[in-house]
């Protein structure tokens, strides 16, 4: 299991000694939403490093950011292009009567001048997927350290809500009783006389019992739970979703489970229940 937010750093060298630098971070999203910031030079790079990205990450806000630092070689500069703007300025200074305010350094800002061509471009390329890659080796490595922490925490929480539902367990087999007593308790208040052994009566009332059984509901949580633990114990694939789906549907069931027992006991231990199982579902929207 690994958590949603992470920070990971990765470098890379060129020949001439300039550093490529990416830093790949990320928070909390219910969905994959990568971002860039790139050189200009790497613009066009988006698509594959997107690609890249996918491939390990399922969710989350993921900015990706490239720097890099230091002037690059002759070799990466994509020398025709330069001179061709380099052409074109003098041709419009000369006809518009322009000072020359321009130099090389400004052309070299301009989108495209460092792309670069041939093995200087694939070089570039390759470099900037193993600064990329390295940042992902880290950042990764951060997220499984506090997706274990998450886990451990998470499966204290499971722990409890087991424990509590072992303590609603033995009440709700005998809420039968208590639902027919309180409803006798009732019918006697009301001045209502009846027999209980008319059978008419007895079909009743045995309606309007099981009505109130919970075993069911008894029986999903505790298969919920089995499923939640074994989304704990997952190493490789990203579990959030499904460990959001099953607390909804914990919710649902300890709702349901309140609303047919309805009996003091019964009702405490469920608005506890609730309470921690709001604790986890807001804890897992940082699990991946």
């Amino acid at each position: 299991m690994r958590s949603m937010t992470g920070f990971g750093k990765g470098e890379a060298v060129f020949p001439d000694g300039a550093v490529l630098t990416a830093e790949v971070s990320s928070v909390n999203r219910k969905q994959f939403e990568p971002r860039f910031s790139l050189p200009s030079e790497y613009n066009g790079r988006e698509v594959e490093l997107r690609k890249r990205l996918g491939e390990v990450i399922s969710r989350g806000a993921v900015s990706l950011r490239v720097v890099r630092s230091g002037t690059p070689a002759a070799g990466h500069v994509n020398v025709e292009m330069l001179e061709g703007l380099a052409r074109v300025c003098m041709d419009l200074r000369k006809r518009l009567g322009l000072t020359p305010d321009f130099d090389a350094a400004s052309l070299l800002s301009v989108p495209g001048v460092m792309n670069g061509s041939g093995d200087a471009a694939e070089a570039d390329d390759s470099l900037l997927m193993t600064a990329v890659d390295r940042a992902l080796a880290a950042f990764l490595e951060m997220r499984t350290t506090e997706g274990e922490a998450l886990a451990a925490d998470l499966a204290g929480r499971l722990a409890l809500l087991e424990d509590l539902l072992d303590r609603i367990e033995p009440h709700a087999a005998g809420i039968h009783d208590t639902i027919r007593n309180r409803l006798m308790d009732k019918l006697k208040e009301e001045n209502l006389p009846v027999n209980p052994e008319d059978e008419r009566f007895l079909k009743e009332m045995l309606f309007y019992v099981d009505r109130s059984d919970v075993t069911e509901e008894i029986t999903r949580l505790r298969s919920h739970f089995a499923q939640f633990r074994d989304f704990l114990n997952e190493k490789d694939k990203p579990v959030g979703r499904g460990m959001d789906f099953l607390v909804q549907e914990m919710f649902r069931e300890i709702t349901t489970l309140g609303n047919k027992a309805g009996t003091g006991p019964i009702s405490k231990q469920v608005v506890t229940f609730k309470t921690e199982l709001e604790k986890v579902r807001e804890q897992i929207q940082n699990v991946e």
